[in-house]
C-alpha cells in the first residue's frame, strides 16, 4: 500500500494545500486522507462538492465543525492506520464521519469506535455528503459561497492524479479490491479529457493517471469501437501539453503499443506495472499470470523501442508457500530485469482474502530477512542505474524550493512521493516551483539524484 504522506492530513500539516479563507460564521469540515493517490481523488472530490456547496475547508481540527476521516482498508496494518485515525480524530474534534474503503465493514469500524457519526463506503460520495449535511447543515451566503465548483487540491497545483477507473476484475488471491470497490468501471473518455484540459488550464504541469488497472481502460464497455481504449485516451492526454505518467498497468500484451507513445515524448517514458513476483508457481498461488520468462522478453522489447523507459514495481515476499528456492528465483529475476525503481511488501493476511486459506504460511523471521536481502538487491541496482546518469543533461520539474534555497525536483524517471528526487542545491534564484527545467547531474546516491543548471 502507498500511503500519503503526513503533509496531506489536515491534523498533521496546517500549511496542506488547502487556502481557502472562511468567513465568519461558515461551517467547516476537514479532511483527512489516508491511503493510495485513489483514494486521494476521492478526497479531493468531496471537498470540491462540499465548497461549491458553501463549506469552508478546514486544515485543522479544531477549526472544523466536523472531520471527514477516508480510510484505507488494503491490508490489516492499513486497517489498524485507519482506526487510529479514526480515534486521534475523536480526541481531537469529536464529530467524525468515516468514508473510503474500510468503510465497506461499516460494524468493524463502529465496533471500535461507536461515537463516529456516519459510515460510508468507498467512492460513496452522495452519501457522504448527506452525513455532512446531517451533521453540520449548510448555511452558505448566496453572494459568495454558490459558485460554480472548483477543485480543491490536496497536491501542489503543478501536479494532479487523474483517475479514470474504478475497481478491477482480476482475482488474485492476496487482494480484496474487487470486494470493496466492485469490478472495472471505466470513466467516459470525453469526462476525463475534460478534467484533464481543465487541470492543465489550472496550472498542472503533469498528470498522473491512475487506477486499480489502468491498461485495462474501456475494455469494460460493451459498445467500444476500439479493443484497447488505454492507447487513444494515452495519445489525447499527451496532445494537451503536460506531463503524463501512467501508474498501475497490468502488463497486459497491448502494452507494447504504448511504448512507442513513450518513444515520441507524448507520455513520459515511465510505466509503473505490479510484477508482484518472478516465481511461476508463487504467481499460481497469487491467481497472476505465472509467465515471469516472457515478461523478460516483454521488457526487451518496451527498452528496444524506448531505450530511456524507466520501470517500476511492487513485489510481496513472503507469501505462503514461497520456498527459498522460489525466492532466489525472484532474486534471480531482478538480475536479469534490472528495473529502476522498485518497491516491496512483506505478505500480510487481510479479512477476506483468499490467500488467507493457503497452506505454508513463512514465518515472520523469514519474511524480514527475505525483505532485507531483496531491498538490497533492488537498492544495488538502483544505485549502480543512477551511478550512470551522472554527466547527462535532463528536465526536471521543481516540487518544492525550501528557506536555504534548496530546490527537490523529479526527473521524468521519478514519480511524487515514490520515486527519489534530484537536489539543486545552488544558483535556484530564478527557479519556480512548478517549473520544467534542464539540469546536468553531477552526483548519484542510492535513489537520488543532484544536479546543476
Amino acid at each position: 500500500m502507498s500511503q500519503n504522506p503526513p503533509s496531506l492530513r489536515p491534523d498533521l500539516a496546517p500549511s496542506a494545500k488547502i487556502t481557502d479563507a472562511s468567513r465568519a460564521g461558515q461551517p467547516t469540515i476537514g479532511m483527512v486522507s489516508l491511503g493510495c493517490p485513489k483514494a486521494l481523488v476521492d478526497s479531493e472530490r468531496i471537498l470540491t462538492r462540499l465548497r461549491a456547496e458553501g463549506y469552508g475547508i478546514s486544515p485543522n481540527y479544531s477549526g472544523a465543525d466536523a472531520v471527514i476521516v477516508n480510510t484505507c482498508g488494503f491490508l490489516d496494518s492499513a486497517k489498524a492506520e485507519s482506526l487510529d485515525a479514526i480515534g486521534e480524530a475523536l480526541a481531537e474534534n469529536g464529530r467524525v464521519i468515516v468514508t473510503g474503503c474500510l468503510g465497506a465493514e461499516p460494524e468493524y469500524i463502529t465496533g471500535a469506535h461507536p461515537k463516529v457519526l456516519a459510515v460510508t463506503g468507498p467512492h460513496q460520495y452522495e452519501q457522504v455528503l448527506d452525513a455532512v449535511h446531517a451533521a453540520v447543515p449548510p448555511d452558505p451566503d448566496p453572494f459568495i459561497d454558490l459558485l460554480p465548483a472548483t477543485g480543491v487540491s490536496l497536491t501542489p497545483r503543478h501536479y494532479s492524479y487523474l483517475k479514470i477507473s474504478e475497481g478491477c476484475n482480476h482475482k488474485c488471491k492476496f487482494c480484496i479490491i474487487p470486494d470493496m470497490r466492485g469490478l472495472l468501471t471505466s470513466r467516459p473518455a470525453k469526462a476525463v479529457l475534460r478534467e484533464a484540459e481543465k487541470l492543465v488550464e489550472s496550472g498542472v504541469r503533469e498528470l498522473l493517471v491512475i487506477s486499480q488497472d489502468t491498461s485495462a481502460y474501456g475494455t469494460d464497455w460493451k459498445d467500444r469501437n476500439e479493443k484497447f481504449p488505454i492507447l487513444s485516451l494515452a495519445r489525447d492526454l499527451g496532445s494537451l501539453g503536460a506531463w503524463v505518467r501512467m501508474h498501475y498497468v497490468y502488463p497486459y500484451p497491448h502494452v507494447r503499443e504504448l511504448v512507442p507513445l513513450m518513444a515520441e515524448g507524448l507520455v513520459l517514458p515511465y510505466l509503473d506495472i505490479p510484477f508482484q513476483h518472478a516465481h511461476p508457481e508463487t504467481l499460481k498461488r497469487m491467481a497472476r499470470p505465472a509467465a515471469a520468462a516472457r515478461t523478460l522478453d516483454e521488457i526487451a522489447a518496451w527498452r528496444d523501442v524506448c531505450p530511456d523507459i524507466t520501470l517500476r514495481s511492487t513485489f510481496i515476499v513472503g507469501y505462503p508457500g514461497e520456498t527459498e528456492d522460489e525466492f532466489q528465483t525472484l532474486l534471480d529475476w531482478m538480475d536479469e530485469a534490472q528495473l529502476d525503481r522498485v518497491g516491496c511488501f512483506q505478505y500480510e493476511n487481510v479479512d477476506g482474502a483468499r490467500s488467507n486459506a493457503l497452506p505454508d504460511h513463512v514465518p515472520d523471521e523469514i519474511k524480514q530477512d527475505r525483505w532485507d536481502r531483496f531491498m538490497e538487491k533492488a537498492q544495488a541496482i538502483s544505485e549502480a542505474k543512477l551511478a550512470a546518469k551522472v554527466g547527462q543533461r535532463m528536465k526536471v520539474i521543481v516540487d518544492d524550493i525550501d528557506e536555504d534555497g534548496i530546490a527537490t525536483c523529479r526527473t521524468k524517471a521519478d514519480a511524487p512521493e515514490i520515486d527519489g528526487n534530484l537536489f539543486i542545491d545552488e544558483g535556484t534564484d530564478g527557479l519556480t516551483v512548478g517549473g520544467i527545467v534542464e539540469v546536468e547531474v553531477d552526483e548519484a546516491g542510492e535513489y537520488d539524484l543532484w544536479g546543476r543548471l
